[in-house]
């Protein structure tokens, strides 16, 4: 490629909506346009190392046995329906109807399209197992999209789906995945780490995400530094803690006028954040049915109680029996149930009856403090058991950094994280819903058991730069660079000597396979090589006409602070071998 006839439109500075380093950089860098909120033209600068994340994708999903097909964008609305999603997907799942008033939704995944390929084309058990996948524009209408192609509405994934006979296979299928998942964000040349993780709205048993390490990473990954345990916030686990002495302070109405934060309460008493407990009422409105029918039945109120110092964490509250649906309460529940405002509420003296749900570490606390439910006061010195009934127990909270390890072989450590693949085990989530059966050897109708793989093709480009950059610019992996080596000739359109050598040159990394691009614009060598910097390019060659009569070329890595001379003859093999290292 000659830069004369590609596209370059790099920027000296980033626009102001741009966020986080890899946003900024690939605007500076020509690679993306934005078009709307989260949603933008990839230029051709971007979309070559885009097809080069697909390229390695394709290459080990086939080495996998996976098939690949292509499902559409736009999906009938009839199919999330039948798995009850329409509902329970949320605001994210973009809704459209057609001229005809019928329902569609544009897909933000294709679990349902490719169930119902399954059940009309997998008959028997000689067709299993079977793995299909395609690389498709996904839309998730985010409310807040952000950080460029980290966060934005309309990207691309390479998502699979794998079918099995029985659970035993599902779980061989899952592992071949995982393994091609390890090959790939190696290629990708990544810093990564897997993690078990929760299913989420896909549903399903089982799952891990793979991260790429980054501190500007929106997931914190949970790990212990001398065992092998992994896990993202969402799953990883917090044990209960002993138990502590039996408490000794009596129950005791406190004065604390204003003081509606478990921080600013601790201060006043001069009690450690630790010895708080902070209440959070959420409710449960009754869920209607699949086909949208009206709900019946009354709401319920829950209040969940954490320690002072402790976070929610909400997918784990979710996972409480009754909670699958809840919302965080209004004021006006609150008080209606409370009998007061939010900073004074807790389990002691509700005007209704409320389910009450404790944290471990919670049900552990002797002496404690909590709301009373009354403005500017709080009880201290309460107990269990002997000032309030025992709770129902669960792990409610966010592990935090010096937690025991859930194998029992360390304390946690967090680092910050970027999703980039996650893979599934499905079971009969959707089979089940779908009526997805096969026939097994004794001609009887058996539920397929499902898999789901998922990677964030165009986020792997922002994951990539967050990893790999410095004050210049972007620095690429060769294996998803745009290309691997650039040309730099110091007068190309003035020096015959100069342009005979680069094209040369040119023509011989061409030949041995090399994806070279020839700087050929004739711009001022400081612009040049700032653009190239910018864009991240690997590896460069300057050629000039005091290199040539001493018959070496100058090689410089993207990374490295010097230029290496280099023998004219051996150039090319110089440059194979650093590729190939």
């Amino acid at each position: 490629m000659r830069a004369s006839r590609f596209f370059i439109a790099t920027l000296k500075e980033a626009p102001s909506d741009a966020e986080i380093v890899s946003h900024k950089l690939m605007m500076r860098a020509g690679m993306i346009k934005r078009l709307g909120s989260g949603i933008y033209t990839y230029m051709p600068m971007g979309l070559r190392v885009i097809r080069k994340v697909e390229a390695i994708v394709r290459e080990e999903m086939n080495r996998a046995g996976a098939i690949e097909l292509l499902m559409p964008v736009v999906q009938p609305a009839e199919f999330w329906q039948e798995t009850g999603r329409w509902q329970k997907y949320g605001a994210e799942l973009m809704r459209v109807k057609d001229r005809h008033g019928r329902d569609f939704i544009i897909q933000p995944t294709s679990e349902e399209v490719i169930t119902d390929i399954a059940r009309t084309e997998l008959r028997s058990y000689r067709q299993l197992p079977v793995n299909f996948y395609h690389v498709q524009t996904k839309f998730r209408d985010e409310r807040r999209p952000r950080f460029g192609l980290m966060r934005g509405r309309e990207f691309t994934m390479k998502d699979a789906y794998s079918f099995d006979r029985d659970v035993a296979g599902l779980q061989q299928s899952y592992q071949i995945m995982y393994d091609a998942y390890v090959r790939i964000f190696n290629r990708f040349g990544l810093q990564f780490r897997p993690v078990a993780a929760d299913n989420g709205a896909i549903g399903g048993s089982g799952s891990h995400e793979f991260h790429g390490l980054a501190d500007t990473g929106e997931d914190g990954i949970v790990f212990c530094p001398t065992s092998q345990y992994a896990a993202n916030m969402e799953a990883a686990e917090a044990l209960a803690p002993a138990a502590g002495a039996p408490g000794v302070q009596s129950l005791t109405k406190t004065p604390t006028p204003g003081k509606s934060t478990c921080a600013d309460v601790a201060a006043l008493l001069g009690l450690p954040l630790t010895q708080t407990v902070k209440s959070l009422v959420l409710t449960v409105e009754p869920e209607a049915g699949k086909d949208g029918a009206p709900a019946a039945g009354e709401k319920s109120v829950w209040l969940l109680l954490l320690r002072g110092d402790h976070d929610l964490n909400e997918v784990k509250a979710a996972k409480v029996p009754g909670l699958a649906n809840y919302r965080f309460a209004t004021e006006a529940e609150i008080v209606e149930y409370f009998g007061t405002k939010p900073g004074y509420l807790g389990p002691i003296g509700t005007v209704k009856p409320v389910n009450v749900v404790a944290d471990r570490s919670v049900a552990a606390m002797t002496d404690f403090v909590c709301g009373a439910n009354e403005a500017d006061f709080h009880y201290t010195g309460v107990n269990w058991g002997r000032d309030l009934p025992q709770p129902a127990v669960f792990d409610l909270r966010n592990v935090v950094a010096g937690d025991p390890s859930p194998d029992g072989q360390g304390v946690l450590a967090i680092q910050r994280g970027i999703e980039v693949g996650h893979v599934f085990q499905l079971g009969t989530r959707y089979s089940e819903d779908m009526k997805a059966t096969y026939l097994d050897e004794n001609g009887k109708p058996q539920l397929l058991q499902m898999g789901c793989y998922g990677i964030g093709v165009t986020r792997i480009l922002g994951a990539a730069i967050e990893q790999n950059f410095d004050e210049r610019g972007i620095v690429w992996p060769t294996a998803i660079a745009p290309f691997e080596v650039v040309l730099c000739p110091m007068g190309y359109d003035r020096s015959e000597s100069v342009k005979a050598e680069t094209d040369r040159l040119y023509a011989a990394l061409q030949q041995a396979g090399v994806d070279v691009i020839l700087d050929d614009r004739g711009e001022r060598p400081g612009a040049m090589f700032a653009d190239w910097e910018l864009i991240g390019v690997p590896h460069r060659v300057v050629i000039g006409e005091r290199s040539i009569k001493e018959g070496k070329l100058e090689y410089q890595g993207r990374r490295e602070a010097a230029a290496t001379g280099v023998a004219i003859a051996e150039m090319v093999g110089f440059v194979q071998s650093r590729l190939a290292a």
